[in-house]
């Protein structure tokens, strides 16, 4: 008895000392010196940062990537040599950084030594550029559910204007962050987040102002997309315009009376070019959704049936929003062959005078360039793996093969080979007159058009059933290629053919390098000129994100996120990805020895 009495005893007397002990506060653990001086010389990092000015947008420093494609004219193209065909084997991993899990499709943004990077969930972070150090996080709530689709699971690229970093968030908010703490500056929400209207490219910022194209509009949204403009001082918008007429606007008689609620599509999915001589942004646009309300019951040939403004070239004065000119590339698309991609402008010598041109490529790898103050088509490159187009006449229209118009009563298939250029953009070297393509050679699909309700809610692939197939103009066993194409001569330089689809965008280097990732995890260093690969390495995950190059202190660094993406079908039976959908960054520069 006397025993328990003791042992409940020290029972209560240890609840009480464990509640003593409870009350008492601690003090924190205090940083030492070296902790100190290690804060201060992150700090000392973002102080250096320098607002980013209209003049740096038009000509940035040679070891910043300001922008998506670093230029206003997406060029993807780096002035930097340090890293050239005679050293490239030598170079290693300077440093890495994981990512959230999710997609992994970002171009970092380099500014003053700092490292702009995105996570899925809108998860932004600052990074030291020269020593892979975060210096601060942002992380997004989310005022509602993310909207499902392809674009609620990407993003690729941000903008950086004065001492913001500008971005679009999965719940229809456009977000300026302060570039030296993460906080945000203003918040602008630009829809409903009922509505599906969301962005997978970044805004383009010209005379402070924020460009902002939008994606997702397949869902019955009357108008297609939108193009909103803010200020960039406080977010306030500006004006807004969408990319499918009215009735009764200019473009209305080509949707052959189609209720205004049924016209879809015209979907941006890339950051648009801007030439600031002509002061005018160049978007691309992508197909309608529901190309059977377009046909009206009716695959015939229609002009009336071409649906403006899909798939065209959408020159935009961002003063008022204005559409200056419009070039359409494929009317009345029956087949979900965007041409929402990169517009590269560059100056080229046609019929003996030097003009400004602009250039769109599209699904089918066929690129047309028209003059970029007056969108009149001067010519096109084919690269010969598509079968819609037979050719094209005077004035640019393509002559479509009659075998896959596809046949409405459902009594046969077709062989669409069209889909072999996606998102992952082109690279462009003004010195060598070389436009570089990733191309998916697998883009071949057998297709019969679905069952057609007026009332059904069509988006993407929804309107056929589709089964892949190789491409018979392809090699046997070859899946992915890239394209050198000289738009002087309009004539393919070079084109290197793979195993397994090529998924990243491309970068071209003044070392005479080509940077180019695929679905099997390889980063490789072509030789720009030939297409001879100088250097490879396999990362952790396919290669879909696109690459940049930049400096810190002199020394010039490549670097390239990879992870989960949507760069194209996998139809290679040994190519493996790893379960985990982490995304990493990598980073490398050549041995400091």
């Amino acid at each position: 008895m006397k025993k328990s009495k003791i042992i409940a005893g020290l029972a209560v007397m240890l609840l009480t000392t464990g509640a003593a002990i409870a009350d008492v506060k601690l003090a924190p653990f205090q940083p030492d010196d070296e902790s100190k001086r290690l804060a201060a010389e992150r700090s000392a990092v973002l102080e250096k940062l320098t607002p980013v000015t209209d003049e740096m947008l038009r000509m940035p420093p040679p070891g910043e990537w300001l922008q998506w494609r670093r230029t206003y004219d997406a060029h993807g193209f780096s002035p930097l040599a340090q890293i050239n065909k005679t050293n490239v084997k030598t170079l290693v991993p300077a440093w890495t950084w994981s990512m959230p899990p999710g997609s992994a499709e970002f171009a970092p943004l380099v500014h003053d030594g700092v490292l702009f990077i995105w996570g899925t969930t809108d998860d932004v972070q600052a990074i030291d550029a020269k020593t892979g150090n975060l210096l601060w996080e942002y992380k997004h709530a989310f005022s509602g559910p993310a909207w499902p689709g392809i674009a609620g699971g990407s993003r690729r690229s941000f903008a950086l204007y004065g001492d913001k970093l500008i971005f679009p968030t999965f719940d229809s908010h456009e977000i300026a962050l302060d570039v030296h703490t993460g906080k945000v500056v203003w918040d602008h929400q630009v829809t409903d987040i009922k509505l599906p209207y969301r962005a997978s490219a970044g805004p383009q910022v010209v005379n402070g102002k924020v460009i902002q194209g939008y994606t997702n509009c397949s869902r019955l949204q009357p108008g297609g997309c939108i193009i909103v403009a803010m200020d960039a001082n406080d977010g306030h918008e500006l004006w807004r315009i969408h990319t499918i007429p009215k009735p009764g606007e200019p473009g209305d008689e080509t949707w052959k009376g189609v209720p205004y609620e049924k016209r879809q599509g015209a979907s941006m999915w890339t950051t648009p070019s801007y030439d600031p001589d002509l002061n005018l942004l160049y978007f691309g646009t992508g197909n309608t959704y529901a190309w059977q309300y377009l046909d009206n019951g009716s695959s015939k040939r229609d002009p009336g049936h071409a649906g403006l403004y899909i798939n065209s070239t959408l020159a935009i004065n961002p003063d008022n929003g204005k559409m200056v000119w419009h070039y359409q590339h494929l009317p009345q698309d029956n087949w979900n062959l965007d041409w929402a991609f990169e517009r590269p402008i560059m100056t080229l010598n046609v019929g003996g005078t030097d003009r400004k041109v602009v250039c769109g490529t599209g699904k089918i790898v066929w690129t047309d360039c028209m003059d970029a103050a007056t969108g009149k088509w001067l010519f096109y490159h084919d690269d010969g793996l598509q079968d819609i187009a037979l050719g094209a006449d005077k004035n640019g229209n393509k002559i479509i093969n009659p075998d896959v118009i596809p046949d409405l009563t459902r009594q046969k298939s077709n062989l669409i080979c069209g889909q072999m250029k996606n998102w992952p953009a082109s690279s462009y070297d003004a010195s060598q007159k070389l436009l570089y393509i990733v191309v998916v050679t697998t883009g071949c699909t057998e297709e019969v058009p679905r069952n057609y309700a007026s009332d059904s809610d069509y988006g993407g692939g929804e309107q056929s059933s589709a089964a892949t197939r190789y491409n018979p103009k392809s090699p046997p066993g070859v899946t992915g290629r890239i394209d050198a194409i000289n738009l002087q001569t309009n004539k393919m330089a070079w084109s290197v053919d793979s195993r397994v689809n090529m998924a990243s965008s491309a970068l071209a280097t003044a070392g005479g390098l080509l940077f180019v990732g695929d679905q099997e995890r390889y980063f490789r260093a072509y030789d720009s000129a030939t297409g001879a690969v100088l250097w490879q390495t396999r990362l952790n995950h396919t290669v879909n994100a696109t690459p940049i190059s930049y400096s810190v202190d002199g020394k010039q660094y490549i670097a390239i996120l990879a992870g989960k993406g949507q760069a194209g079908h996998n139809v290679t039976q040994e190519t493996q990805w790893p379960k985990q959908d982490g995304a990493v960054l990598w980073v490398f520069a050549l041995p400091d020895n």
